[in-house]
C-alpha cells in the first residue's frame, strides 16, 4: 500500500520562521519583536475570543502600528494568517485520521475538518462579533483564506487521483472550490435556508459532490 502523503505544502506557506525576523527589520536599530510575535500575539486574542487589536498588540511588543501593517499588508490579512494557522493543522489531522483511501478518504477527511470547525468558539466568536468582516477575510476568493484551503483541498484530491485510488468526476481544482464553498454556506452563510451548522447534511452532499456513499463505504 502506497503511503499517504501528509498534506504540508499548504501547512508551510506565510507561516513564520526564524529568517522573518531577519527579513522583517531594516538596517538600524533592531525591531523589538518579530512577525512571528505579532502572529501569536493576534492568535492569544482570536483563541480567547477577544477583538484582534493591532494598536494593542504592537503597544505590547514595543512595536509601532506601521511595522504590523508592512509585515501583514492590513488588519484583515492579519487575522487571515491566524485563521490560516487555526485551520490549516485542523485539515492535517482530519486526513491523518481519516481511514481507508480514496473517494471514502476523503469524504471522512473533509467531515471531520467541518466538524471541527463547527465546534470552535474561536471562529463561532470572531463570526458573532465581526461578521461582514469574517465572510469577507474567510470567503473572499481574492481574500487571504479561501484560496489556500482551496489548494489544500485540491492537492489531497490530487494525491489520491495520482496513486490510483480516487477518480474524479470533474477537474480537481474546480471539485475542491465546490467542496470548500459548500462548506462556507453550511457553516458560515445560509441562516435563511436552515442549514448551518447541519454538519450531518453537509456530509450527505459533498459524498454527493465526490461520489461516494454518505457512509464513506
Amino acid at each position: 500500500m502506497a503511503q499517504r502523503v501528509p498534506i504540508t505544502k499548504h501547512l508551510g506557506e506565510n507561516v513564520p520562521n526564524s529568517s522573518s525576523r531577519t527579513r522583517g527589520r531594516r538596517r538600524g536599530r533592531p525591531a523589538a519583536a518579530s512577525r512571528d510575535d505579532v502572529l501569536r500575539a493576534a492568535m492569544r486574542q482570536y483563541l480567547s475570543g477577544e477583538r484582534v487589536d493591532v494598536q494593542a498588540i504592537a503597544a505590547g511588543l514595543g512595536l509601532g502600528r506601521t511595522t504590523v501593517y508592512r509585515w501583514f499588508g492590513s488588519r484583515e490579512h492579519l487575522i487571515g494568517a491566524v485563521l490560516l494557522r487555526a485551520a490549516l493543522p485542523l485539515l492535517h489531522t482530519a486526513h491523518a485520521k481519516a481511514r481507508g483511501r480514496g473517494g471514502p478518504m476523503l469524504l471522512e477527511t473533509f467531515d471531520r475538518f467541518n466538524r471541527r470547525l463547527a465546534e470552535s468558539s474561536s471562529l463561532r466568536h470572531f463570526l458573532e462579533q465581526e461578521r461582514e468582516t469574517a465572510l469577507r477575510i474567510m470567503t473572499g476568493g481574492d481574500g487571504p483564506v479561501q484560496p489556500r484551503i482551496v489548494a489544500a483541498i485540491e492537492e489531497l484530491i490530487r494525491n489520491e487521483a495520482r496513486d490510483g485510488h480516487y477518480e474524479s468526476p470533474v477537474e480537481p481544482s474546480t471539485l475542491a472550490y465546490a467542496i470548500v464553498r459548500l462548506a462556507e454556506a453550511f457553516l458560515f452563510n445560509d441562516v435563511a435556508a436552515g442549514i448551518r451548522g447541519d454538519v450531518d447534511r453537509l456530509r450527505e452532499v459533498e459524498a454527493a459532490l465526490l461520489g461516494v456513499k454518505a457512509s464513506g463505504k
